[in-house]
């Protein structure tokens, strides 16, 4: 019997023309027997739809200008009805579909960070990737590093700004310690959104403002000078880590426009020419950080290697792009695991994890009985 698989993409963030362009390129390569596709689209407002195959996207091979094509009679509910979970239209209540498991290709705010997760939770529908704790933790830069702190992980050093800091103070101070380039990041925004690289003090000082614009907490980062490795981690509890693979930004560094705008933004070095030695170092720090931050799923972990050697971590990505061009799924095809193969395992890796949650829930509400 086929997997009714729906793929959720779109969303309130900033990332959503991104989730358009990785929904896409899931669509194309599912099995279709293997998989009922639903293809579930959230707009900018937060509104669902069911939407069909053939004509959602407008400009679908214009990264700059994709957007979703909808009407207010596609707009949908998911409802739970007598241990199933169906997709009803809202303008007259008609089932539309069933879902059996989720994937939710929502990068960003609203998908990335443990909201999206927590629905599926409450619905009782396998969701594809890391738990509302991974995704949260895995999306909070400052939080994600005190944990990698404490497992002697290297990350950059850093600091932390508000509304409520002194500007003119936290700049001096940056400046002191780290010294010119310094990186300002929004504390929960993936894919390099409201990143800045500041030259000097002056353009720090605006950087700040800047990304506060995006998150109420931002981080002024250390710059290290290195190469961008980066590795792709599949799995629940015994991990699969990908061949290393490097990032060589043509842009001043690996900016959201190199990622996903600018095919020529960066060039993907795969496998990426370093030592055997230390291909086994990426990947044995890249599993770690997958278990220290409670990822499940898949991620990919992002790090520098340092002229002398040393790795340290940048950042993990708990819900990595699935463009045409996105690094992920990439790695993993290098590694042996192809497009379709992929999707396939992380289906799996959904159910399985599904099933440990509810048999762990049904031994609580045991225990609560007496």
């Amino acid at each position: 019997m086929k997997i009714n698989l729906g793929l959720i993409f779109g969303g309130r963030s900033g990332e959503h023309e991104v989730s358009l362009q990785s929904a896409k390129s899931i669509a194309a390569a599912v099995n279709k027997e293997k998989y009922d596709l639903l293809l579930i689209a959230i707009d900018k407002s937060g509104n669902w739809y069911y939407v069909d195959p053939s004509s959602y996207l407008e400009n679908a091979d214009d990264p700059k200008n994709i957007k979703l094509k909808v009407s207010p009679d596609q707009q949908i509910a998911i409802v739970p009805s007598n241990n199933s979970n169906e997709i009803r239209r809202l303008s007259d209540s008609k089932v539309l579909g069933k879902l059996d498991v989720a994937f939710s290709i929502i990068h960003g705010t609203f998908g990335e960070d443990g909201s999206i997760q927590g629905y599926f939770d409450i619905m009782n529908i396998p969701c594809i990737g890391a738990s509302v704790l991974g995704s949260a933790v895995g999306m909070d830069k400052i939080v994600a590093k005190n944990l990698l702190v404490q497992e002697n992980i290297k990350v950059a050093d850093w600091l932390v700004a508000d509304k409520y800091s002194n500007i003119e103070k936290i700049t001096q101070e940056a400046a002191s310690e780290f010294n010119f380039p310094i990186f300002v990041k929004p504390a929960c925004s993936g894919s390099s959104v409201g990143v800045y690289k500041a030259e000097n003090i002056s353009s720090l000082k605006e950087s700040i403002v800047k990304a506060l614009k995006f998150d109420s907490r931002v981080l002024l980062e250390k710059a290290i000078k290195g190469r961008e490795i980066e590795c792709a981690i599949l799995g629940n509890d015994e991990l699969i880590a990908s061949i290393p693979g490097e990032i060589i930004p043509k842009h001043s560094f690996y900016s959201y426009e190199a990622k996903y705008i600018d095919a020529n933004g960066a060039k993907l070095e795969m496998p990426a020419k370093i030592s055997t030695d230390i291909a086994e170092r990426v990947k044995e720090m890249a599993k770690k950080t997958y278990k220290a931050l409670s990822c499940s799923g898949m991620a990919r972990v992002d790090m520098f290697l340092t002229e002398n050697g040393d790795l340290y971590l940048n950042e993990i990505n708990t819900l990595p792009g699935f463009t045409k061009i996105s690094m992920y799924p990439k790695l993993m095809d290098l590694s042996g695991i192809s497009y379709s193969e992929l999707i396939d395992r992380l289906v799996q890796l959904a159910i399985e994890k599904h099933k440990e949650r509810e048999e762990n829930l049904a031994n609580v509400l045991k225990v609560s009985a007496y």
